[in-house]
């Protein structure tokens, strides 16, 4: 049995919440599909199984399943929420509908001594988000906790090591819900937590020796962390067979191109930049929707580096620094769970793939992917850059892109920039940036009447980009802003500011 957990999802909005906190705690884990068989769940062999929660009532004419073979498997399981409810149909108890449904706040009551509640407290905060819950409980299950309107919170198979909870232990309202999920898969499914990210530089650095072995690998450098942190990995797996492409597309923030070439130098990596912008911005003219502009950029992409693998002899691999998210938002194979939007590096490759592709930070959380920079050596300073889009500004500009647009955008954008690290919270936000709103307004200006366009700022803490809040600036800082931006950049006249959180926006525009 290997040290992994699988997570099946069954459309929950916290599905991704709960690998983020079984990789916290240093277990690796997967998020597959509610409908995976049975023979996939054999040869991935998991230590332990969770079932995440998800809209659906066990009685619709469309509920997701999962084999009732999985429950005699010999894998310890734990139901969240629909997971809980999951388990107790198909084993024989029966789910009912609340008489008082329970959204928001609530207190745990234990009501049995158990593992699970290993280091927890009577009355702990919960946070219950169901209209159903298990009125009967299957035979062999007990009822280990409750809440004062969901008697059956927490119920328990010990023998067949088989838990569920009503409530949602990965989200952050839950205040000790790390320790219960710590308690589920350290001390009932034994799971060594030996998931680090020193072991996946050992790990990743053998196996991409072993994949790549003398072969040339073209990586394509976007200019964000990812790729970044992709192309030293790389590089100390397969040294100067590693030839980083480095595609200034016109869309970058300003200055980026100057800091990458810079940081890559100090490491001794050489990167052959290819000045392309020209071809982006033709390729572009005209295009609004932002899937198509996303798909063009990614297509482009791959062509610059089909055209620049003509310099070097016999080039095998092409590799880009896709990450996990990425590979979850971009496709709904992962669940019932619907396709946000895709992104460049996955969205963006042609079906037949010239090159062998070559992911090795596929596995890995934005966190996860700093964390391997900083052991790799890249300075502090560039692994904590904010995160930056594939498709670079081409999705901070609502509409048509072009070069006018685009420098406005740079200009105003560094300013936000510079003044959030000048305000010294640039470290506590996840990213700060400007968009380029595709409306103008009326302003006036040295006694003019100006009609020019509206940026918004938008500045949002989070943990790992799958959910994030606004932030709340300070209206000194947002007037500094608001004040260099509409003086300094010709052509916006307005700023406002974005205090949406993720979900229900985005933290892109596009």
């Amino acid at each position: 049995m290997k040290n992994f957990v699988l997570i099946l999802d069954f459309g929950s909005q916290y599905t991704k919440l709960i690998a983020r906190r079984v990789r916290e705690l240093n277990i690796y884990c997967e998020i597959h599909p509610y409908n995976i068989s049975e023979k996939k769940i054999k040869e991935l062999n998991p230590a332990a199984i969770i079932l995440s929660g998800g809209p659906s009532s066990v009685y619709d004419k469309d509920a997701p399943m999962i084999d009732k073979n999985v429950f005699s498997m010999n894998i310890p399981i734990l139901g969240i929420c629909y997971g809980l409810q999951l388990i107790a149909y198909l084993l024989g108890g029966k789910i009912g509908s609340t008489k008082k449904r329970e959204f928001g706040f609530a207190k745990l009551n234990i009501l049995k001594k158990s593992p699970i509640f290993k280091d927890l407290k009577e009355g702990e905060q919960v946070w219950m988000s169901h209209g159903d819950e298990v009125v009967k409980l299957p035979e062999g299950f007990s009822s280990i906790g409750a809440t004062a309107n969901t008697p059956n919170t927490v119920i328990e198979n010990k023998n067949l090591k088989i838990y569920g909870v009503q409530f949602h232990p990965e989200v952050a309202h839950t205040t000790k819900g790390k320790i219960f999920l710590k308690n589920f898969l350290y001390d009932i499914a034994r799971i060594k937590p030996d998931w680090t990210m020193e072991s996946f530089v050992e790990k990743s650095v053998k196996e991409l020796k072993e994949k790549i072995g003398d072969e040339k690998v073209l990586l394509g450098l976007s200019g964000g962390v990812d790729s970044a942190v992709a192309a030293v990995l790389l590089y100390k797996a397969v040294g100067k067979n590693l030839i980083p492409v480095f595609v200034d597309t016109g869309l970058l923030r300003k200055k980026e191109g100057e800091e990458l070439i810079s940081e890559f130098k100090k490491l001794n990596i050489k990167v052959y930049p290819v000045k392309s912008s020209k071809i982006f911005f033709q390729r572009l003219k005209g295009i609004t929707s932002p899937e198509k502009k996303r798909k063009i950029i990614g297509k482009t992409f791959i062509d610059i580096f089909y055209k620049k693998a003509k310099d070097f002899k016999s080039i095998r691999f092409f590799a880009q620094g896709t990450t996990y998210p990425d590979v979850i938002e971009s496709s709904s194979v992962k669940g019932p769970s619907a396709v946000i939007k895709s992104h460049h590096n996955v969205g963006g490759l042609p079906k037949k793939l010239k090159m062998e592709l070559v992911e090795p930070l596929r596995e890995l959380f934005k966190d996860e992917v700093r964390e391997v920079g900083k052991i790799l050596g890249l300075d502090e300073w560039f692994i904590k850059r904010h995160p930056f889009p594939g498709p670079g500004l081409a999705v901070r500009i609502p509409g048509e892109i072009t070069k006018t647009n685009v420098r406005k955008l740079q200009e105003a954008d560094f300013i936000i920039r510079e003044e959030v690290k000048k305000a010294g919270i640039y470290d506590e936000l996840w990213q700060a940036f400007g968009v380029l709103l595709p409306i103008k307004s009326v302003g006036v200006m040295g006694d003019k009447r100006t009609y020019e366009n509206v940026c918004a700022v938008r500045m949002v803490v989070s943990s790992d980009g799958m959910t994030a809040n606004w932030y709340k600036a300070p209206h000194e800082l947002l007037q500094k802003i608001s004040t260099r931006i509409v003086n300094e950049v010709r052509g916006i006249n307005r700023v406002v500011y974005d205090i949406t959180a993720k979900p229900p926006g985005t933290i892109e525009w596009e």
